[in-house]
């Protein structure tokens, strides 16, 4: 018997590192081209007046190109929406998995996952049509749509990712520590507070990771409620985020405009991949 096994388990061992070098291939692929390709505006404008210049005028007559304002309203965003989004998605997980009666979890669990299903586009169509009128009659504002409206449409699209990946890391802690807390007197909530969720926290953790990379990557929702106006970051103003600069760009840029907006993609890609490292670092410090 295992003389007929062997052949499938090669061949299943050498698919599992195909797809894996696939993977690995396509990352460096995508890093090397936003590096070949980002790198020449920047050597022309300049890493500091780039990074930290204040003005965005592309198609002026004299173009500055300082992304200042893109990289703030982009840390602002995410920040705002992870500090929203980050509490309700963790309490919401921590009640399917943990409080909910097995009918109730089993109704709000499907509206969990339609909420991943809904595409981009609406998320941003119901801001705009309902959203930012709404915070511009709230607010006594000229036009609703800002900084505020775009955090809130990205605290909502985070959520099906930090629900669904707490729920499966708090569902895959073993059964045994919460009984040994509950013979030792805890209660329920506190054992489900002091056992079940430090035990899943690696799991937690990844799906704020998840969030995150949900919230500085999205574009098309943000353009429609955000206003797409370079100005610096202000709670009721107009903003324009990293990804809402490139897409609202890109299809008619040319030359060095061209060039600029592929150098705004390499320093997405290099904050994304930031974040990716710092969070995985001090989770290995946890678990060691």
């Amino acid at each position: 018997m295992k003389q007929k096994l062997r052949p499938l388990e090669v061949f299943m061992n050498l698919l599992f590192f195909v797809c894996g070098l696939i993977a690995v291939v396509f990352v460096l692929f995508i890093s090397i081209y936003l590096i070949v390709s980002g790198l020449p505006a920047i050597r022309e404008i300049g890493l500091v007046d780039f990074l930290f210049g204040t003005e965005w005028a592309s198609t002026a007559a004299e173009p500055k190109f300082g992304i200042l304002p893109f990289i703030l309203t982009s840390i602002y965003g995410t920040a705002g929406a992870i500090v929203l989004g980050v509490p309700v998605g963790f309490m919401t997980a921590v009640f399917l998995a943990k409080v909910a009666p097995p009918r109730l979890a089993s109704l709000v669990r499907p509206a969990v996952d339609l909420l991943a299903g809904i595409p981009s586009v609406v998320y941003g169509l119901i801001g705009m049509m309902v959203l930012v009128p709404a915070v511009r009659v709230a607010f006594h504002l000229p036009d609703g749509a800002s900084l505020f409206c775009a955090i809130l449409v990205l605290a909502v699209m985070i959520l099906p990712s930090i629900i669904s990946v707490s729920e499966t890391a708090l569902k895959a802690v073993p059964k045994e520590y919460e009984e040994a807390s509950l013979a030792l007197g805890a209660t329920h909530i506190e054992t489900v507070f002091r056992v079940s969720v430090p035990a899943a926290s690696s799991g937690i953790a990844a799906s704020i990771v998840l969030g995150i990379g949900r919230a500085i990557g999205e574009a098309m929702a943000v353009i429609m409620v955000a206003g797409n106006v370079a100005n610096m970051p202000g709670l009721f103003q107009s903003v324009r985020f990293l990804t809402t600069a490139v897409s609202s760009e890109m299809a008619y840029a040319s030359g060095l405009q061209r060039q600029a907006l592929f150098s705004i993609a390499l320093v997405l890609f290099l904050f994304i991949m930031l974040i990716n490292i710092v969070l995985n670092t001090l989770l290995k410090r946890k678990k060691g």
